[in-house]
Order: structure tokens, then sequence, then C-alpha cells
């Protein structure tokens, strides 16, 4: 990657033959706008495009298929209606100048029967999720204990994952996001905690990483490898995580995706979405050692943090989530070290009117104005 070397975090950068104009990414961050049908719409196509001044644009979370749904409102890409429909929201963010991938999504045991007309969510392995239950479309529910799939089935995860990928590239991202992280359905696979497997995707790490694998091997079959990106939650304790083996569990998956060539490896490295605990907790330079291409650092990070990181070539990208909620224009005022604007926690999901804490919040200069 090429930079300037002047605030590298807000210079030019060029990821893999893509450009991008800083190092600062939208992280995907689930808001609950697509409605019943999952179908990208014009509001979304606003919010995305007001936060395209981020180097890189990543979406949220987007289930590959039905059995992959498992949040009231979230988007899909398993129907050419869904395909299409995310097409105006690349658009939108080209027209400003912006890169977009799409993340790819597997809600797994994260999911509950409402979702699927009364048939279980499914997982590795038949191990209940502890927590308080989940959002479904009859209100929170607890959690119930999923189904274990069959090795004959996963050919079928992974088609989904070629026929999403394939439908991204038709609606003109520039890349996808495999999502193997927080408890979703690769990253359950990944873990020990979740995977009590016996057959060729259990026991092993070989084993336990097969199933990432032969998803990666087949969506860059659909964009070049420089086109990919994988994200990995070591640290976090979401949706029930955290494995005793997590340390090298990580590092050899992270050293097996080395492989690839990715545009990215994504490590939710920071613990300000919870901490397991199991150990000292894995960093970025941790996976430097293993992982010679691009690393996108995650989590917690405020400007002083995600410039160190930079500076120190810990991390090459660093993505900033909830921050972007309430300052679409996040990058100018980072740059500009200008007040942040706080968000209402009460509208980051859903809202009787979509816009309503989503596409109202305004730039630095209409506050000022206002």
């Amino acid at each position: 990657m090429t930079s300037n070397p002047d605030r590298a975090l807000f210079g030019s950068v060029t990821l893999g033959d893509l450009p991008l104009s800083n190092r600062i990414v939208l992280a995907p961050m689930t808001r609950g706008r697509a409605g019943s049908e999952r179908l990208a719409n014009p509001v979304m196509a606003e919010y995305y495009a007001q936060r395209s001044g981020a180097g890189l644009v990543l979406t949220e979370a987007t289930t590959v298929s039905a059995q992959g749904n498992g949040w009231v409102g979230s988007p899909g890409i398993y129907t050419d209606e869904q395909g299409q429909a995310w097409r105006q929201v690349v658009d939108a963010v080209h027209a400003r100048g912006g890169r977009i991938f799409l993340q790819l999504w597997h809600t797994g045991r994260a999911s509950h029967s409402s979702f699927h007309a009364g048939e279980l969510p499914v997982a590795p392995s038949a191990i209940r999720m502890e927590g308080e239950g989940v959002h479904t479309p009859l209100g929170k529910q607890p959690h119930e204990t999923p189904r274990a799939l069959e090795q004959e089935e996963l050919p079928g995860i992974v088609a989904d994952y070629v026929s999403a990928a394939r439908r991204a590239l038709a609606a003109g991202f520039d890349g996808v996001e495999v999502h193997s992280a927080n408890g979703y359905l690769l990253d359950e696979f990944l873990q020990s905690r979740t995977n009590h497997r016996t057959d060729a995707y259990g026991g092993s790490l070989e084993n336990r990483y097969r199933l990432l694998r032969e998803v990666v091997e087949a969506v860059t079959q659909v964009f070049p490898a420089g086109r990919v990106g994988v994200r990995l939650s070591p640290n976090g304790v979401f949706n029930d995580m955290g494995s005793p083996d997590f340390r090298e569990t990580f590092l050899y998956a992270a050293g097996q995706l080395d492989r690839f060539g990715l545009a990215y490896l994504h490590v939710m490295d920071g613990l300000a979405f919870g901490f397991h605990g199991l150990g000292e907790p894995l960093t970025l330079k941790d996976f430097r050692g293993v992982f010679h291409g691009t690393l996108m650092g995650n989590c917690g990070y405020d400007l002083e943090q995600a410039e160190a990181a930079v500076d120190s070539g810990a991390a090459d990208l660093i993505a900033f989530g909830r921050p972007f909620i309430a300052n679409p224009d996040l990058v100018q005022r980072l740059e500009l070290g200008l007040p942040l604007a706080e968000s209402d926690p009460s509208t980051w999901y859903l809202s009787e009117d979509p816009a309503t804490g989503y596409t109202d919040y305004p730039v630095y200069r209409e506050e000022v104005s206002a």
C-alpha cells in the first residue's frame, strides 16, 4: 500500500488496485432499515452516500440466504430483487467518489425459529446460546437450541455465498467482505466453544477452519482475491463466544487466509464490544506475525489510537462504527479537530420513520449555521 506520509490516516492509499481517499473505513453496522422484504431502499442509499467520505464503506451485514436471516429489518442479497435493490446504494456512493464493499452474512445459531416458519436456526453443533434472548418478529424471545447442520448441507451453504457474491458483483460493488466474526455461522464453525463436531468440519484447527476456507475459495472465484476481505473477532464475547484456544485458533486462521492475497483482514482487536477474558487479548501486532497483507483494526478506536496504529505500522486501515452514526462527515471532523455529535441509542435500530436517527444527523457546517 502507498500513502501520503503527512498524517497517513487521512492520506490517499491504494488497496490492491483500488484507490482510496483515506485509511478510514465505515464499519458494518446493522441498522434495521430494510423492511420485511429485506430490500435496500432510498433512505439506505442516502445514509451510505452521506458517509462516503470514508476511504472505504462497508455495508451492514447482508444475509446470503433466507436460512441466514436472524435480525429484524436487516437486508438480504439472496434474491434477484434484493440484488438489484442494492444498485441504488452502490450508485449513490460511487456518485460521491466513494468505494463500497458488501458484507456477506449468515447468522447461524444467533437466529430464531420465528424467522424460519418454525424451523430451528442452524449451527455447527446443537449448543444453545446463553444470554437474555433474541429480537424477533414476535418480540424478544429466549434463545433456542439450534439444529446441527449435516455435512451434506455444507456445500449448499458455500453455494449461497457464491450466489450472493455474484449478485453483489452485478450490483456494482467494489468488493465483498466475508463476515466470520461476532458469533455468527462461520465464526461458530471456527471456534471450539461452538463447534463440537466429529466429522471433517470439527475437532482440529484445520477442520474447524474448513468451512471458512471453502467460502473464501469460492467467493474469490467471483471477485478477485484483492477485492475480498474477511472479518474476525478473536477477543469478542458477543453472542456468547470466546474459546479457551482462541489464540491458536485465530492465528492459525489468519495464517491460512494470508495465502489468498486478500484485500484485507478485518480484525476486531479492540475490546469495546466485550472481552471474553480467556487470556491476553490478541493484538494487531500478533496478526502481523502471520498475515502479511492489509490489516484493518476495529472496535472502540478514537482518533489518537487510530493515528498511532497507522503511524506505527500496526494497522493499514481503521474502521469506525458508532461515531459515524451521528457524524456523517466523520472523516472531516476528525481531520480538522471538530467536535463530534452524540447519537441517540433509541434510534440505532429501526424507528417509526426510517430516516429518524439514520439520515437526519447534520454535517458540521449545518450544525453551526442552524
